[in-house]
């Protein structure tokens, strides 16, 4: 046995994943579109009722191998021949010259990819789910749980780790929609032969590729060339580096508020057993986080690569094949992948709003000068003039490295528009959430009805 050089082999993907682009059972769906095509020829009165259920018989890999066909590709250096030439091996009688009749390589290729692509984001689906449903379970437990907002790298008003969490939900419901609406276009398959006019398939070219594609549950290709158009791969990679993209942005969210110097959340970590370091015995590192970062940039690599085998010279070259080799079961199972490890990093997160109320603290007040200001307006003053009031006096109080409240208390003296009772109660976080309660509440009441 040859020794693994892909990561996928032995360290990345869910094995469900990585079984449905296996060697095995990419051989099975190769054999699945064959059966299928010689059903519809018998059903048309084409090639006799048995011959075509003696190719469904032995259309499985349970007859045809997977070492036999790798030997015929080695002489005719041609898969697909190869893989016809092995299921007609196995056929009784005459039944393996009606395997294949009227198509082309491709019409099995591509409609074998939609069926690949149909099972493997069933489970990507699945993944999806589970993650929303974490992050709403997440967002409907601390939706009080205020925190400091961060914008720039900078203290902001205060918002709560639910509202995080929600927003993200949100996110994920989204790219469940794009997958739905993705699938109508990507699920189908073909058979008009060479160059997209079913010549070799006869008068009744059409009516044979409905039956096929019918049997298999894909929707059919309006005009195809020698292959299914590559814009519908085109939109599927978009949606997958799309959710990448998201994984990455919430598991790097993840990795700076586990920083020792913010702390407000961290992965889960095995005391027992795990290491963080060979060298630093102290270190807990959000490694799975770490992961996904990297991987999702993986995922959107692919992207180029397959934007231009959309384009063919004419009616088809081969570009495409190799690198789709590559593109199409890396993409979606590491997709896969990572969208379980984050739902694994958030179903176990563990969450500190003790250090969350402590960070709102270092900032002495400063990110509460908008409540404030707010509430001079409340009294009377014009925005403007109650902005360039709040500016000076934080601007004062970090120079002198007050309190914000320390600040206000001393311009207040000058004003005399707030009393102690109106300051204390504007410059308490929790008082200035707005509608951050309502908003998760309705996301949760959404997303529970999913």
């Amino acid at each position: 046995m040859i020794d693994p050089v892909c990561p996928l082999d032995y360290r990345y993907g869910r094995k469900e994943l990585i079984k449905i682009f296996g060697e095995e059972k990419r051989l099975q769906y190769l054999l699945d579109v064959e059966a299928a095509l010689a059903r519809a020829h018998a059903k048309l009165g084409n090639i006799p009722t048995s011959a075509a259920n003696e190719i469904t018989k032995k259309g499985t890999t349970k007859y045809v191998k997977v070492e036999r066909v790798k030997e015929i590709e080695a002489e005719t250096k041609h898969d697909i021949m190869a893989v016809t030439r092995a299921f007609a091996e196995v056929c009784k009688g005459d039944a393996g010259k009606y395997i294949h009749l009227g198509a082309t390589s491709y019409d099995i290729v591509d409609t074998a990819n939609a069926l690949q692509f149909a099972e493997s984001t069933e489970y990507l689906n699945k993944a999806l789910k589970g993650l929303r449903e974490a992050l709403v379970s997440l967002a409907k437990k601390h939706k009080k749980t205020a925190m400091v907002g961060r914008t720039h790298g900078q203290h902001t008003i205060p918002i709560t780790f639910g509202l995080k969490m929600a927003a993200y939900a949100m996110e994920v419901d989204r790219h469940l929609e794009r997958l739905f609406e993705c699938k109508s276009r990507l699920l189908v398959g073909k058979l008009s032969g060479a160059v997209g006019t079913g010549a070799a398939l006869g008068p009744q070219a059409l009516k044979l590729q409905e039956e096929m594609l019918k049997e298999l549950k894909l929707g059919v290709e309006d005009v195809s060339t020698q292959i299914v158009c590559r814009d519908r791969y085109n939109e599927f990679l978009g949606v997958l580096c799309n959710i990448a993209t998201s994984m990455e942005k919430f598991a790097q969210e993840i990795r700076n508020l586990q920083r020792d110097e913010i702390g407000e959340v961290a992965e889960a970590f095995e005391a027992k057993k795990q290491v963080g370091s060979s060298t630093m015995p102290h270190k807990r590192n959000p490694i799975t986080c770490e992961q996904i970062c990297g991987l999702a940039r993986v995922v959107r690599g692919f992207i180029i690569p397959t934007y231009e085998n959309a384009i063919q010279w004419h009616e088809r070259d081969l570009c495409n094949s190799s690198s789709e080799r590559f593109i199409i079961p890396h993409s979606i199972i590491l997709t896969d992948w990572i969208v379980c490890q984050m739902n694994d990093v958030f179903k176990d997160l563990k969450v500190f709003p003790e250090r969350m109320k402590k960070n709102m603290e270092i900032s002495k007040g400063l990110p509460m000068a908008e409540s404030l200001m707010t509430t001079l307006i409340g009294k009377g003053l014009g925005r403007g003039e109650a902005h360039e009031i709040m500016r000076k006096t934080s601007l004062k109080a970090a120079a002198q490295n007050k309190t914000l409240k320390e600040a206000f208390k001393e311009e207040n003296k000058k004003l005399k528009i707030l009393t102690d009772k109106e300051i204390d109660y504007a410059l308490k976080p929790e008082n200035y959430l707005g509608a951050t309660e309502k908003i998760v509440d309705k996301v949760v009441k959404k997303l529970t009805r999913s």
